[in-house]
């Protein structure tokens, strides 16, 4: 039998961003952005493997966007397993999906949007998970006690919504954020497929924004109910990809992302792998009454190159268009490993608007930026 472990790993790092357009309202910062963030990642396993502790504390400090500069439990959480059953209890982050542009089947975790926009990062999420694993596939159930609000940035931020946002939120559930959410999800590999099946019923994590007088907008955080299936097909060099959501909040719609990723491996015996990515995403909820979703008709382009070297060297592109309005969003990430402690990333994000009302807001938004974090 093995010792027990403890693994630490501390990070800093250090982040520039560079908008090259003025901003659109007089209250916004100019040009630069420099932000630092903190965090460590703390693991225990017990001597016979049973138990695992994580606890992932992250703290983020920001010169120009107040509401950019907070403090954050990723995880801290104890699970415990028994044979084929595990229970998992404390702050933790959960991750559903298959498809590289959206992934509307991932409900567990508030989105954290100051962090980025493009729904990758997440809040800690306080939760009990009880799984069982057997040959037929893993059954998970979830209780979420207690509800995370989304982060917003303040009025002198950039990437933000055109109007104020009320720090005091209204919940649709019980009138606070202790109502509880429940979710139940099974998943299992079949051959070539990947399946994962989910219900959820409890509070819809984007908010749904109400107009006072004065300009300002409170967001109300309502009821939803959804079930969902997240299906992947591998064969060779094919990557087929759906997420089906059917959801009712105020109305009964249904979200909608399917593509592919072809992927052309060892390109002339360099260990470089290519890939091609396209998907399209469809909601037809009613945005009057619903949340926003600015992914209704749209069309996602992409590429994914990894030069599988020791740096660990990888780019991804893509683009988003609005098949209605020609309204488009696109991003261009690298990093790349300095040595064995030093990540380098870069991004360049751009947005047109095209005479899409929702993409207005951020059209003067184009950003790079980069950032270089040490591990120690």
């Amino acid at each position: 039998m093995v010792d027990a472990s403890i693994r630490t790993t501390h990070s800093i790092a250090i982040e520039q961003r560079f908008f090259i357009d003025d901003p659109q309202w007089p209250s916004q910062f100019n040009s630069t952005q420099i932000s630092g963030v903190l965090s460590s990642d703390i693991t225990y396993r017990s001597r016979d493997r049973k138990m695992r502790t994580e606890f992932t504390p992250y703290l983020r400090l920001d010169e120009r966007d107040a509401g950019r500069s907070y403090f954050d439990i990723r995880e801290a959480s104890v699970s415990y397993r028994l044979k084929d059953w595990e229970i998992l209890g404390g702050i933790s982050q959960i991750f559903w999906g298959v498809n590289e542009s959206r992934n509307p089947v991932d409900i567990i975790n508030q989105f954290d949007t100051v962090e980025d926009i493009d729904e990758e990062e997440k809040l800690g999420q306080p939760l009990i998970r009880v799984s069982h694993r057997s040959h037929w596939g893993t059954i998970e159930a979830y209780y979420l006690p207690y509800f995370r609000e989304r982060r917003f940035a303040s009025q002198e931020g950039r990437l933000r919504f055109p109007f104020e946002i009320n720090e005091s939120a209204r919940f649709e559930r019980n009138g606070d954020n202790t109502a509880g959410d429940i979710a139940l999800r099974y998943s299992k590999r079949f051959g070539d497929f990947d399946l994962g099946l989910h219900a959820f019923q409890g509070t819809s994590r984007n908010p749904f924004f109400l107009f006072e007088q004065g300009g300002t907008a409170t967001p109300v955080y309502q009821a939803l109910r959804q079930a969902g299936l997240d299906v992947q097909y591998t064969k060779g060099p094919w990557l087929l990809k759906a997420e089906i959501v059917s959801a009712e909040i105020t109305s009964h719609f249904w979200s909608i992302v399917s593509g592919f990723e072809y992927t052309f491996f060892n390109i002339k015996q360099s260990n470089i792998d290519i890939g091609l990515i396209g998907e399209y995403l469809f909601d037809n909820r009613d945005q009057m009454v619903d949340p926003i979703n600015i992914f209704d008709d749209d069309f996602f382009l992409g590429t994914r190159i990894t030069l599988n070297d020791v740096q660990d060297t990888e780019f991804l592109a893509g683009i988003i268009v609005d098949d209605n309005t020609g309204g488009t969003q696109g991003s261009v990430e690298f990093q790349r490993r300095i040595g064995n402690r030093i990540l380098l990333e870069l991004e360049a994000r751009f947005f047109d608007d095209s005479g899409d009302a929702l993409l207005s807001a951020f059209e003067t938004d184009d950003v790079l930026q980069a950032r270089v974090t040490f591990y120690f």
